[in-house]
């Protein structure tokens, strides 16, 4: 709590005031606020009140930083790591644990770099709400404190932190969801990491080296269960494969049938080795997409065979008339990495109409670029007369476009000792593709699934898909850009990002048990705009008082358990 009282200094000879605030920090009390005012004519004009703006002497936002605050009070993330990593009897300031909790909020409200962070703290209620020198926040700092965490050390922190949070959502870990992606860096190529290595970047930026990131979300309550960063050459199916044996030790924790578990995967992890381990797993269950290139029978199955799925959804399309666009499927059974599975074949029809239209188009591309290469080479054109480089060119073409080579076959001939090219559609080869537009396949060792169930988890798996784009949300969270030049202090960024994703979700968990369906990251938006005043009473004495809250900010301290009295005072509601 802050204490606010005038303060005069004289300079030349003439008094000017100020507001100070005091609060304890580390049981010490300091000053954490010193807000210009004027002269004593200023302050006479302020007691009199006869502009009500003037009476506000400052204002730091309040609403955002206290509902961050929320996600933690239950778990206590600093003394969670301040228990594995203790203050040095030398060491002054915030502790350990304390410089992760002050960056993990910031990612949660406005993603900052850390040279920015006290900047960004001197505006808001940080020493109503944690008090804390914020001069101490620099990069300079935190790169310090940083430093004294060893990759073990952050490993205990996250298995306690993870172990904490699901043991406050009392959730189910019988079904769970895994995925990887990659971050991008602009490390320079001489700056030694094992972390940061080039590959195939999912945003399309091979040439910059990457980061790794595996995560594992509950299904029914999306929190984060597990995570784990890796050099950005390994391939997803290695990386899973490095990791399974840990992720059935932590979901085995906290699964509520000890019997039998599901992980949903897509089909860059699927390899011998996985599905080797799987099946040597009781425990363990499995379902995953398996590419319609590698199952061209399965994908190309008449329409005629499917039925619809009998989920919400295709009743909703139903009952609008619009049967046509129901979600279709085809169950059977085969034999994959040498065990009978169950197979499900889905069609979607909107899906399929898209692929279709995006594949004419590059078809009708490639025949324009295929009919200007024949008349330049018909005619001996300069650079035209290679057949060799003719086909290099089309190559090329269908790898900028994303297309097989065979769907044209390139014929060259010659008559009357002049060499002639044409080209010719493979029309088999464009048919069996068509028939695959729309078409998606699942398989699973659940085999006493019903088809709507397999097909509902494996949709299921695009929420990690959302996380992680949630995770890249520039506004709230914010992997990138990783402003980081070390192995461990970019392993303490992306920490602090997963911690901020987890965060985030157990304040919508806490949101939707009170009737509010908002995401965190719109209900921070509209918390910004709730502030901390400090201004100027009838009497002429210095307070501190939050702003009326409107209906939204009213519901959300609520849910909470909070609310903000006549005198603008936050209290705890009867």
């Amino acid at each position: 709590m802050r204490m606010a009282h005038f303060h005069t200094k004289t300079k030349k000879g003439r008094p000017y005031l100020y507001v100070r605030e005091i609060a304890r920090i580390n049981g010490k009390p300091k000053v954490v606020s010193q807000t210009y005012i004027g002269s004593p004519e200023k302050v006479r004009e302020l007691v009199k009140g006869g502009d009500p703006a003037i009476r506000s002497i400052r204002v730091d936002e309040f609403g955002a930083l206290w509902l961050a605050m929320r996600a933690d009070e239950e778990i206590d993330l600093a003394n969670i790591v301040d228990e594995i990593i203790p203050s040095d009897p030398r060491e002054t300031g915030p502790s350990v644990g304390e410089y992760f909790l002050y960056a993990i909020l910031n990612r949660m409200i406005e993603p900052k770099s850390k040279r920015e962070l006290p900047d960004w703290y001197r505006n808001t209620a940080i020493q109503e709400i944690r008090p804390v020198n914020v001069s101490e926040l620099s990069s300079q700092r935190f790169g310090a404190k940083w430093d004294r965490v060893s990759p073990e050390d952050l490993e205990k922190i996250a298995k306690r932190f993870f172990n904490k949070v699901w043991e406050k959502e009392e959730a189910n870990g019988d079904c769970l969801l895994f995925d990887t992606t990659n971050h991008y860096t602009y490390m320079s190529s001489k700056t030694p990491s094992e972390l940061a290595r080039r590959g195939k970047n999912k945003a399309g930026k091979h040439h910059l080296r990457q980061i790794g990131t595996a995560l594992l979300v509950g299904r029914t309550n999306r929190l984060p269960l597990f995570y784990r960063e890796y050099p950005g050459n390994l391939h997803d199916s290695n990386i899973f494969n490095a990791l399974i044996g840990e992720m059935l030790e932590i979901a085995s924790m906290v699964s509520q049938n000890k019997q039998r578990l599901t992980i949903i995967f897509d089909k860059g992890m699927n390899s011998d080795p996985n599905f080797e381990f799987l099946d040597d797993s009781p425990l363990l269950h499995f379902i995953t997409t398996y590419s319609p290139y590698f199952a061209s029978d399965f994908a190309s199955l008449p329409l005629s065979q499917f039925a619809p799925l009998d989920i919400k959804k295709n009743r909703l399309l139903e009952e609008e008339g619009k049967s046509d666009e129901r979600l279709m499927a085809y169950r059977t059974s085969g034999e994959f990495w040498g065990k009978k599975r169950a197979v499900i074949v889905t069609h979607n029809p909107g899906n399929a109409r898209k692929q279709e239209y995006v594949f004419s188009g590059k078809l009708e591309e490639i025949r324009k670029n295929l009919l200007e290469m024949r008349m330049k080479f018909n005619e001996g054109a300069p650079h035209w007369k290679n057949k060799d480089n003719i086909q290099e060119r089309y190559f090329s073409l269908c790898g900028r476009l994303h297309m097989a080579s065979d769907y044209f076959s390139l014929e060259f001939s010659s008559s009357a000792g002049i060499p002639t090219m044409g080209f010719r559609k493979n029309v088999y080869r464009t048919e069996t593709r068509k028939k695959q537009f729309g078409r998606n396949i699942i398989i699973t060792d659940n085999l006493d699934w019903k088809t709507e169930e397999i097909f509902q988890a494996s949709l299921d798996r695009n929420q990690i898909e959302e996380k992680f784009r949630q995770a890249n949300d520039h506004s709230h969270v914010s992997i990138l850009p990783i402003r980081h030049w070390t192995d461990d202090k970019i392993r303490c960024h992306l920490f602090c990002c997963v911690v901020a994703l987890t965060y985030m979700r157990r304040l919508e968990l806490r949101l939707e048990e009170a009737g509010i369906k908002t995401s965190a990251s719109s209900m921070m938006e509209k918390m910004k705009s709730l502030h901390s005043v400090l201004a100027v009473n009838k009497t002429g004495q210095p307070i501190r008082r939050l702003e009326t809250p409107s209906k939204t900010h009213q519901k959300t301290l609520s849910a909470f358990g909070w609310e903000v009295s006549k005198n603008g005072v936050l209290q705890k509601t009867t």
